[in-house]
């Protein structure tokens, strides 16, 4: 296994790794709507969106893949009222055919998204 993380993403705020390679996968840890010194960014929902997929894609770049090769993605809103907001963005981040996904409602602490992956490091995977 080999950590992974990126300058331009946030440190954990736990004993955990941003990102691990095993097994030909890339897996993310849930990323939020915060910059590299962990402040949190973005006035509506589309902006946090956008700042956690930015996040996901430097770690992904980081281990020489991106967020246009995920193959599961977990999504946790804190409305699911955002739901057909987070479908529109998404597709800017992600690439076809789609991810797999599950999408739930958690109350995020302030923020209004978080997303891990799971994500090939084989574009032909």
């Amino acid at each position: 296994m080999q950590h992974i993380s990126a300058a331009t993403a946030p440190e954990p705020a736990g004993p955990y790794s941003p990102g691990i390679v095993h097994g030909g996968f890339l897996f993310l840890a849930g990323q939020g709507p915060f910059d590299a010194e962990s402040r949190l960014t973005g006035g509506t929902f589309a902006d946090q969106v956008r700042q956690t997929f930015a996040n996901l894609e430097a770690i992904a770049a980081a281990a020489g893949t991106s967020m246009r090769h995920a193959v599961r993605i977990g999504v946790y809103l804190n409305d699911l009222a955002d739901w057909p907001e987070f479908n529109e963005v998404s597709k800017e981040f992600l690439g076809t055919p789609y991810p797999a996904r599950t999408s739930i409602q958690a109350d995020l602490s302030g923020f209004l998204v978080e997303i891990d992956a799971i994500v090939a490091l084989d574009a032909q995977g």
